[in-house]
């Protein structure tokens, strides 16, 4: 089999720190390869692969100021498309853009929706000549139909298993309001402990005006954006893992990351929490500040290790090729 991965270009494959849908790419890639599949990875020509590399963005436009993310991410795909007469498949893991253009790919394609920016992007899912897989239950669209869903798979290998944390929390992932990051300090507060913030700032005024403020080196503690080598040492080291989010998530890669490393998780119940988050076993799904402070106050009642074997044995990145596999077979059949 032939398979076409065309990854998205905004950051390198795979991230050097953040980049979700870079990561799942370079997993789903490696993983494909390693099964005797022979993949093309079109991504940003500074990417890391087993597969072979193919394309013509020299760097992420989010890494590079010189280079425009509309005009590098259209002529990414079209060199991509040029070429899809070569492949038993196109798998899209690129957003909507693609789909633009989904009758002049020659093989079938296959898009992977990582997320909705908004309503506003549903004609292009529903005129396109493409099948579709969700990455959560929650994150369906009713105007489409699906495949399979196929949650998200990491490597396991670089999120070893942590036995004894500290009292601290952490909070991980972008700053944004939708990642509910304020709250997460409130919570910190109420249940006396410390938090570490860790990502990318992506709203500026935000952090500005309501996290920049509390961040005091000591009951706050932000440490900017963590890559995968030290992603496991800060993960593993805390209580728990806070995600009081503002929107409906459409899966969560740091929580399936905590879980690994055995911190269990108190989130908010949206979007994919509840696929997610195995209650009472890998954390806690509460609503509010004050629930979320009481349930920080008795997570050290949670097994870490049964955390751990469950959130190993449910999100590995073989398992997510596995299933990929199933759904290619599916769709050329």
């Amino acid at each position: 089999m032939k398979v076409a991965l065309l990854g998205p270009v905004a950051w390198r494959t795979p991230p050097r720190h953040y980049g979700p849908w870079e990561l799942v790419t370079s997993l789903l890639a490696e993983g494909l390869t390693a099964r005797g599949v022979d993949v093309t990875l079109f991504a940003t020509l500074d990417s890391v692969t087993t597969a072979r590399l193919d394309g013509v963005v020299p760097a992420g436009y989010e890494e590079d100021p010189d280079l425009d993310g509309r005009v590098y991410e259209a002529l990414h795909v079209a060199h991509a498309l040029r070429r899809s007469g070569e492949f038993d498949l196109v798998h899209n893991n690129v957003d909507w853009l693609p789909l633009a253009f989904s009758r002049h790919c020659a093989a079938p394609m296959l898009t992977t929706i990582h997320g909705f920016s908004g309503r506003n992007i549903l004609p292009a899912y529903q005129r396109a000549n493409s099948a579709y897989v969700s990455i959560s239950d929650a994150d369906r669209a009713p105007e489409l139909e699906y495949l399979a869903t196929v949650h998200h798979g990491v490597d396991l290998d670089q999120l070893p298993f942590t036995r004894f944390a500290g009292e601290d929390l952490v909070c991980f992932g972008r700053i944004h309001p939708d990642k509910g990051t304020h709250e997460a300090i409130e919570i910190a507060r109420r249940a006396g402990r410390r938090l570490t913030l860790c990502g990318i700032v992506q709203d500026r005024r935000y952090f500005t005006e309501l996290v920049e403020p509390h961040i005091d080196g000591d009951a706050v503690v932000y440490l900017g954006s963590v890559g995968p080598d030290k992603r496991a040492q800060v993960l593993g080291r805390h209580a728990a893992l806070l995600h009081p989010i503002g929107f409906a998530e459409p899966f969560g890669l740091s929580v399936v990351e905590s879980m690994i490393c055995g911190t269990p998780v108190v989130a908010y119940p949206k979007g994919s929490m509840r696929e997610v988050v195995d209650e009472g076993v890998t954390g806690r799904l509460v609503t509010g500040v004050d629930a979320a402070a009481e349930a920080v106050r008795s997570i050290g009642a949670l097994d870490r290790a049964a955390c751990s074997a469950r959130a190993r044995e449910r999100f590995g990145a073989d398992r997510m090729v596995d299933d990929y596999l199933r759904v290619y077979g599916d769709l050329l059949r």
